[in-house]
């Protein structure tokens, strides 16, 4: 790619970033997804601080100021009205103030804060707003451990599959059966209106969907209580990651800040965490796997969840395990990161998670292949990451086989990861 290239490239980029501006918060792109989301926004804001650092403070503060009082942050705030997002704050029910969700997302903002405060030219300001926002990151972090991690085993379950972020991976099919279907509300889906359906989840794993929803706002959203209740509990070693990682730059910036007692307790949540996580290693897919807790047992799906936890500091040993996976899957694909095994039946290369490329996965497994010393597949994910941008735009997602953009277009963290990479390449 010439100078020229990634200048154009990067203007493009920086073009979607501040078309999906709504002043105080960013929507992941037009139609599809009209409100913020959570972890959307921590990615957003590390794209907006490449040419407006104030902007990408805002954007963090703005999720926060939505936090609920013991600590969870929504996957959802529903800033505006717009009837074209199902399901929307009626169904939701959760009698905020500002209509919210009442699930969350993988905690991101823990890894966006040390960057955007690393990052920062303007110290004293990079500063007066990490301490703002250190507490209510740690207070999130503290409401994973005590709500999802109840007999204190150091790894958190998700209790719905909106709250990995990976929406419908195949990851989720075995425990998801035991979701049931009967008696949810009549309902009309909007995103096959503004996606191909082809691409989008199933009839039957939305009515799922809908059942987990109805039923945690049926306990009133209790969140002491959704964990045990839920038929649905799945210990995803990325988004666990991503926890880890989050408790290990949260220290950090809490050790910057004088903050020391801040810094031990997130760094012993990290250590413990990476312990638990061993327990989801698979020596014959040479890569983490999910846990059904319900059951106990591992779950059989080889997906880029379980690539993901080289974004924490793992042993490099399973890091090298890992490169090796995502140079395999190169040999039998156009462009990687595929979010499934492409070698399971299972696997499809257009519908949502169950195969196509994501590129704000493949920016957390760049950074941590690139701190495990796995440079060469890390330029090869790189590679492959901006290859995608120049055939097919700035798309959600894209087949792995052809590159073809699927989903939706003009999407913000698509743009906020090119400008990364385009750093990183730099």
């Amino acid at each position: 790619m010439t100078p020229e290239d990634k200048s154009r490239i990067f203007n493009l980029a920086i073009e979607v970033l501040k078309e999906n501006d709504r002043g105080a918060y960013t929507v992941p792109t037009k139609g599809l997804y009209p409100f913020q989301w959570n972890w959307d926004s921590c990615f957003t804001a590390l794209g907006q601080a490449h040419f407006d650092e104030d902007r990408a403070w805002t954007e963090m503060e703005t999720l926060f100021e939505h936090q609920w009082p013991d600590g969870m942050v929504p996957h959802i705030i529903f800033h505006v009205h717009d009837d074209g997002y199902f399901p929307g704050p009626d169904v939701w029910g959760t009698g905020r103030a500002t209509p919210t969700s009442g699930i969350t997302q993988p905690p991101i903002a823990g890894f966006a804060l040390r960057q955007l405060f690393e990052r920062s030219a303007d110290r004293t300001a990079a500063e007066r707003r990490a301490r703002a926002l250190l507490p209510k990151i740690e207070k999130w972090f503290a409401w994973f451990y005590a709500n999802r991690d109840p007999q204190g085993q150091g790894l958190v379950a998700i209790l719905h599959p909106w709250e990995a972020g990976r929406d419908n991976s195949i990851d989720w099919d075995e425990a998801f059966d035991r979701v049931p279907t009967e008696g949810i509300a009549p309902y009309t889906r909007r995103d096959t209106q503004h996606a191909d359906p082809a691409h989008r989840p199933t009839k039957a794993q939305y009515d799922r969907y809908l059942w987990l929803v109805e039923h945690f706002r049926g306990l009133g959203w209790d969140n002491a209580r959704l964990h045990d209740a839920s038929p649905f509990q799945v210990v995803d070693p990325g988004f666990n990651a991503i926890l880890i990682r989050g408790c290990q730059d949260l220290a950090v910036v809490a050790e910057a800040l004088g903050r020391a007692d801040t810094a031990a307790r997130n760094r012993n949540r990290a250590a413990r965490g990476l312990a638990a996580l061993e327990n989801l290693w698979s020596d014959r897919h040479g890569q983490y796997l999910c846990l059904d807790r319900i059951t106990g047992t591992l779950i059989d799906s080889p997906s880029i969840g379980g690539l993901i936890p080289v974004f924490a500091a793992i042993p490099k040993s399973r890091a090298a395990a890992i490169g090796q996976v995502i140079q395999q899957q190169a040999t039998r694909l156009k462009y990687v990161i595929a979010s499934h095994d492409p070698d399971d039946p299972r696997f499809e290369a257009k519908r949502y998670w169950r195969g196509p490329v994501w590129l704000v996965v493949n920016y957390l497994i760049v950074d941590g292949l690139l701190a495990a010393g796995e440079t060469e597949v890390a330029a090869r994910v790189l590679r492959s990451s901006l290859d995608l941008i120049e055939q097919s735009g700035f798309a959600e997602y894209y087949d792995p086989l052809t590159g073809a953009p699927c989903g939706g277009g003009r999407f913000t963290w698509t743009a906020a990861m090119v400008l990364e990479f385009l750093d990183i390449a730099a």
